[in-house]
């Protein structure tokens, strides 16, 4: 009898609470169904163009510009200098042969002719083009004229004489090298130079044991494929040769210069200074590269369509290249880098590119960012640019120009022009030229709306040192030559020593970056992003992991060992 009256008495009570559980579930579900209904719309993830997209492991789409998730202010940072290097006027560039550098004349041998064939577009032809004088040297061969590759994806039919100043080439190297413009006729008949390749990464010992016997025997060979056919480390009298060759004897024909140095002047007029961005964005490369930008099925199927041109390359893990940093960072991204580095929307950009994949949709967030946005296109008429329009390499050589003589250089990938002038801008002063560090910066893009901008902008600023292009910020020996000339470069001991002596200004460990990071830092943990493309490693081919190469406005003639690929990414 207790046990029923106990039931009954809990019985009654849920009866009585009854009515207020149902009350407040019913609540419960009219809140949730206002919160469905205020939420926003899910946006679409498949549309490959969306100016938004930002790296995303689960094709979610991260915030936008005009979003106040990020309070990105309009001005630049005043508390330093970001159009210089506090250090660079204790380095110079020094390539001057050393008394002990014998003659020309008294080293080259007579019925010992070479020629070479570049491959590529502009710049990658360029480090042919170098590196063939070096190869000349050790054999001690007369130089035929180099020939450009007219056969490359672009098909440009210019001729050395056509980019560069070909009688400026000669004299210059008189002393280095003997370099004629075509091979002698042979018993009054057109002589036709035996045909060989030599591998990537070919000493000094390589041209001799390989090459030369066969130079003996049949007095001419033309190497074929020449880029990157030249060992990074060399005697140090061939290195200053190469820089000798590389930033003095190769100069564009005078109607380029003169119309990039109009372009130049025209950017200068605008502002005092100026930044130039390179940026490599086509639906080609991306293809190559395997990345991924958060575009869908339809962004996979476009650029799927492009990659099965390469028949040999398979297939990448997006993620894992974007975690290595191996994926060029989106125009929106570098538009975020450069603010966060300090530059204000005031800041005028001159950006050098081939056609961008989304096309203006894809630049909206860069253009919103920087509003001082021009091209070559922008700055001169078409009938301005006709002379050059129907050549990509005279039009990649305009960019050339105006890159190398901007205030600061950027570059969203590295590639042959952005190698070339990373180098070349070290050796003339040490002018900033911005690598992005992908790797890092990738995690920084990921989390950028969970953090503050200033927040944000240090991490950008800790995670750019050591690719800035500041002095000794890449070890010795470490990259390819023709981006690391560190046998060129020179320090000034007696003006460092008198620095050093006098009063500190910004005290110990103070850098360009302004964090309290030394001055001296080096990318060493990052740098496997750069590998040496002697190395055979993924900037060489398709076998490989599958990343680009490239010189200058377009791509063309793609560096590799198996001919049947089709040669479409330089440059």
């Amino acid at each position: 009898m207790a046990f029923h009256r106990r039931r009954n008495h809990y019985y009654n009570r849920f009866r009585s609470v009854l009515p207020l559980i149902s009350a407040i579930s019913g609540v419960l579900l009219i809140l949730f169904g206002l919160l469905s209904f205020l939420a926003p719309t899910p946006i679409d993830t498949n549309h490959p163009h969306h100016e938004t997209l930002l790296y995303s492991t689960n094709d979610a789409v991260e915030d936008t510009i005009g979003e106040p998730v990020l309070h990105i202010p309009k001005k630049g940072r005043k508390d330093r200098d970001i159009w210089s290097s506090r250090n660079a006027k204790y380095y110079y560039g020094c390539s001057n042969a050393s008394s002990k550098f014998a003659n020309a004349d008294a080293v080259t041998r007579p019925s010992r002719y070479l020629l070479i064939a570049t491959s590529g577009g502009l710049n990658q032809q360029r480090t042919g083009i170098t590196d063939a004088v070096v190869a000349a040297r050790i054999l001690n061969a007369t130089l035929v004229v180099p020939k450009l590759d007219q056969n490359s994806f672009w098909k440009d039919s210019s001729d050395f004489s056509e980019i560069f100043d070909v009688d400026w080439y000669i004299s210059s190297l008189a002393n280095d090298v003997k370099i004629i413009k075509s091979l002698p006729r042979r018993g009054g008949k057109t002589w036709i130079p035996h045909r060989m390749r030599v591998p990537r990464k070919c000493s000094e010992r390589c041209y001799q044991n390989r090459v030369l016997p066969v130079l003996l025997k049949r007095h001419a060979i033309q190497l074929t494929k020449f880029d990157y056919r030249l060992a990074n480390k060399l005697d140090t009298q061939l290195q200053k040769l190469r820089c000798r060759v590389n930033y003095h004897a190769l100069k564009f024909t005078d109607p380029i210069l003169q119309k990039g140095e109009k372009l130049v002047h025209q950017m200068r007029m605008k502002s005092k200074h100026f930044i130039a961005l390179h940026l490599r964005f086509e639906p080609d490369m991306l293809a190559f590269s395997g990345c991924y930008y958060g575009g869908g099925d339809r962004e996979r199927k476009e650029l799927g369509a492009i990659r099965k041109r390469w028949k040999t390359l398979h297939a990448n893990n997006p993620d894992k290249e974007r975690r290595h940093g191996k994926c060029p960072l989106t125009p929106k991204e570098v538009g975020l880098m450069l603010r966060a580095l300090g530059y204000g929307s005031d800041v005028h950009i001159y950006v050098a590119s081939g056609e961008v994949y989304g096309g203006e949709e894809t630049l909206a967030p860069l253009k919103e960012l920087f509003p001082n946005f021009y091209t070559k296109e922008t700055l001169a008429s078409k009938e301005e640019l006709e002379p050059f329009s129907s050549f990509s390499s005279r039009m990649a050589a305009l960019d050339f120009i105006v890159c190398d003589e901007s205030d600061v250089f950027v570059t969203n990938n590295n590639g042959n022009m952005a190698r070339i002038l990373a180098g070349r801008r070290r050796y003339f002063g040490h002018k900033p030229t911005i690598r992005p560090n992908a790797k890092r910066l990738y995690r920084l893009f990921l989390n950028q709306t969970t953090i503050s901008w200033e927040a944000f902008a240090s991490k950008v600023r800790t995670a750019q040192r050591g690719f800035m292009g500041e002095p000794k910020e890449v070890r010795p020996g470490r990259g390819e030559f023709h981006e690391n000339p560190h046998t060129c470069i020179c320090e000034d001991n007696k003006a460092k020593a008198k620095k050093n002596s006098g009063p500190r200004k910004y005290g110990k460990g103070y850098d360009a970056l302004g964090d309290d990071v030394p001055s001296d830092y080096q990318n060493i943990d990052d740098e496997p992003e750069l590998p040496d493309p002697d190395d055979d490693g993924y900037q060489d081919g398709p076998q490989e992991k599958g990343q680009f190469n490239e010189t200058g406005m377009d791509y063309d003639g793609f560096t590799n060992e198996e001919p049947e690929l089709e040669e479409i990414l330089s440059d």
